[in-house]
């Protein structure tokens, strides 16, 4: 009997990602994938925290169409799944913004998400900032389906700094990872079942370690919330600076944001990236300690570095400038070379009217007849001029 010949697995997998191919190490998600083309074409994510292991699988805003499973067996799967779940094949093809099938799952998902959340964006400190509100603005309905009463809970203080509000809870889990990889114990999680599951704690105000500050960080919706930054101001009212200080805990990068209105410092928050997650520095993730985020809130405390760079799109952004750039100007290269005053001007191209005539110099309002007589000559004083022309 021959022996079967097992093939090598290539250093790297071909991808096709809504008509991108892309190279990507084995092992990798098609979310991660995604991401690392970057834009639209990475599908949303509620649960999923790449710095948190063992997150994602939970919210399924992540659901992709996998058009070809591989080089090897091209057949597309059965049913949508989920990105952050799933890692890729050498000759995977992957459909995301392109398939008509994601984009109504999405849209079913974002509605079963906002069943039970409620409509308090108003007085909510996540807004401009919420990845529920971004999500419920591409994919939400103008109105609601759903008919029974919405379950609703008490606002919770949880810990000295913390405040629980459960009723916006998606239960992503994200907080009790990081309660479980970067903190001394875990003393809250889910408790009861089915549509009784809740996030909780069995000792009121149980929350109080070095590191439970970073809860708030992960949260993707306004659930937990800063107790000591709790409608003070808008975030799209302060400017947010990028700072560091030599901080004596040794698990704290020391690198943080500050959201600044004036001098005053409002709040201080771990660094993010583009996708809402904690940066890496040397490798490891930036959580920062509760002493660099509640205890040091004035400017004399950090070193700034500099403004923030935050998404265009943002509304935190609106206004924020390092320095004034105008644009461009790229009308003369577009139009290869030709001045844009010719472009603007139709009236040597057109014929249609004297472009000498002002019309701010015709007497009273213009009227077609002006413009019909715009080619003749009236005799004045001197030589003659045309019509609608200054002597």
């Amino acid at each position: 009997m021959a022996e079967e010949v097992k093939k090598e697995t290539p250093a790297a997998f071909k991808v096709t990602i809504d008509n991108i191919t892309i190279d990507v190490a084995p092992g990798t998600t098609i979310l991660n994938a995604a991401r690392s083309i970057g834009g639209d074409v990475a599908p949303p994510a509620m649960c999923y925290y790449s710095k948190l292991e063992g997150s994602g699988g939970k919210c399924r805003t992540c659901l992709v169409e996998v058009a070809a499973g591989s080089t090897a067996d091209p057949r597309p799967m059965p049913k949508l799944v989920a990105s952050c779940r799933t890692t890729v094949m050498d000759g995977m093809i992957v459909k995301n913004i392109t398939s008509e099938k994601v984009t109504d799952a999405r849209n079913g998902v974002v509605e079963f998400l906002l069943i039970n959340h409620p409509l308090d964006c108003p007085i909510c400190d996540q807004a401009g900032e919420c990845h529920l509100q971004d999500l419920g603005y591409e994919h939400g309905k103008e109105g609601t389906r759903y008919q029974f009463a919405r379950r609703t809970f008490k606002r919770e203080d949880i810990g000295p700094y913390i405040q629980l509000h459960m009723t916006r809870c998606i239960l992503c889990y994200r907080c009790t990872y990081v309660a479980d990889q970067i903190t001394n114990k875990r003393v809250h999680g889910i408790v009861d079942r089915g549509d009784h599951a809740a996030i909780s704690t069995y000792i009121s105000r149980a929350v109080d370690n070095d590191f439970s500050g970073n809860m708030i960080d992960v949260c993707p919706v306004g659930a937990l919330t800063d107790r000591t930054f709790r409608f003070k101001n808008r975030v799209w009212f302060t400017k947010p600076v990028d700072a560091h200080r030599d901080c004596e805990n040794p698990e704290c990068c020391g690198k943080a944001t500050l959201w600044l209105r004036g001098e005053e410092v409002f709040r201080v928050t771990a660094r993010k990236d583009q996708w809402g997650e904690v940066q890496s520095f040397d490798g490891k993730p930036g959580w920062i300690c509760n002493t660099c985020r509640f205890d040091k809130k004035e400017t004399k405390d950090w070193t700034i570095e500099g403004q923030t760079l935050v998404a265009r799109h943002s509304v935190i952004g609106a206004n924020k400038y390092k320095k004034l750039e105008m644009p461009a100007e790229t009308i003369k290269e577009v139009m290869n070379g030709r001045d844009p005053k010719l472009m603007m001007n139709i009236h040597n191209v057109s014929e249609v009217n004297n472009p000498n005539i002002q019309l701010s110099e015709i007497e009273g309002p213009a009227h077609s007849e002006d413009f019909n007589r715009s080619a003749e000559h009236v005799a004045g004083e001197g030589e003659s001029t045309q019509w609608g022309m200054k002597k």
